[in-house]
């Protein structure tokens, strides 16, 4: 099965197309980044327009690189959820209208599931069961994958996700939009323990996440600290390993509650060198790391592709040749096969 999938869940287009025989075939992205930093942040209405304007120009080079055409792609994996609404809807649409015209079948996806599953691309690829952190900037959730579909969420933020979180403290500090690999970038020249910031309900049972007290904690420091690029970068330091370490330790619970050795890490903040570095560590207590490659580590189209092709290999879906379009902004990764 030949699988064209579109992500439009942001603020990146990403186009790819998967065999099921033969892997990915190619994948292309392109970023919004120069668009939102001037706002310093994504403004939904311009992600939607500007998807508009590059969906079918990516989707034409996509299958010049992948050496086909679109009458030999046997269905399209769009993302339906979450995300924002107006660019759901971009990729939503003409996907569905692009399988009326081929009369071939249209699955929307889950776009955490997707990103879940993105370490299935690379050659190390892990076994179910095992766990997943998913961190970037809209979710930050461990979670336990039993099998293909079958998804329980052991713990998640009862605020901000991490990544939010890195942007927000980014944006105290004056740094430029994209915050988080702002911040991560500003922090490689801090002073490591100058400043202590707490690691928030580690002290605590169960496996949720807090990070909006931090942001707090980071602004209380700048305040009561000389304004000066030493500061912010220590602060940037501080707050950094505040939450890898957070991270970390809510990880190795939740292996040794199910008594797992394989956890995947994906989202945006998994491409984070210092969390990378410090899970490295659990490596050696004979747990495994699996990560998506870097450049599937933010939002793109081969996640959605491979994720399509599986659900409708396994025919996880009521209707193939149903063209309804249906977006959900709010879609829990355990409600996926009850929307």
């Amino acid at each position: 099965m030949r699988v064209l999938g579109i992500e439009t869940s942001c603020d990146e287009t990403g186009i790819a197309i998967y065999d099921s025989n033969q892997g990915l075939l190619a994948h292309k992205l392109y970023s919004q980044i120069q668009l939102h930093a001037q706002f310093g942040g994504v403004v939904p209405e311009l992600a939607s327009r500007d998807h508009i304007q590059k969906i079918i120009p990516l989707i034409k080079e996509t299958l010049t690189t992948a050496k086909t055409t679109l009458q030999d792609i046997n269905a399209i994996a769009y993302t339906a959820g979450p995300g924002l609404v107006g660019a759901l809807l971009v990729g939503s649409v003409l996907g569905a209208s692009l399988g009326l015209a081929l009369n071939i079948p249209t699955i929307g996806v889950h776009h955490m599931e997707s990103h879940l599953l993105a370490s299935m691309l690379e050659e190390n690829r892990p076994n179910f069961p095992f766990i997943a952190l998913l961190v970037s900037g809209g979710h930050t959730m461990l979670v336990l994958a039993q099998k293909f579909g079958s998804y329980e969420i052991l713990g998640e933020s009862v605020d901000d996700a991490a990544g939010e979180a890195f942007d927000k403290v980014a944006k105290m500090l004056n740094l430029a939009y994209p915050g988080g690999p702002a911040l991560a970038k500003l922090a490689e020249r801090g002073t490591p323990q100058r400043f202590n910031f707490p690691r928030p309900m580690v002290n605590r049972a169960g496996l949720d996440f807090s990070f909006s007290g931090l942001k707090t904690f980071a602004l209380n420091t700048l305040h009561e600290n000389e304004d000066n690029d030493q500061t912010r970068s220590d602060i940037a330091w501080a707050f950094q390993d505040a939450v890898t370490d957070t991270l970390i330790i809510k990880c190795k619970r939740a292996l040794k509650e199910t008594n797992l050795n394989q956890l995947v890490i994906a989202g945006g903040v998994s491409a984070n060198k210092t969390l990378r570095s410090k899970l490295s560590i659990l490596e050696q207590q004979n747990i495994k790391i699996f990560y998506p490659r870097l450049e599937f580590c933010t939002d793109n189209g081969a996640m959605v592709a491979y994720t399509g092709c599986q659900r409708l290999l396994s025919q996880q879906q009521h209707s193939t040749l149903s063209y309804e379009v249906k977006v959900s902004p709010r879609w829990a990764i355990t409600e996926i096969d009850k929307r």
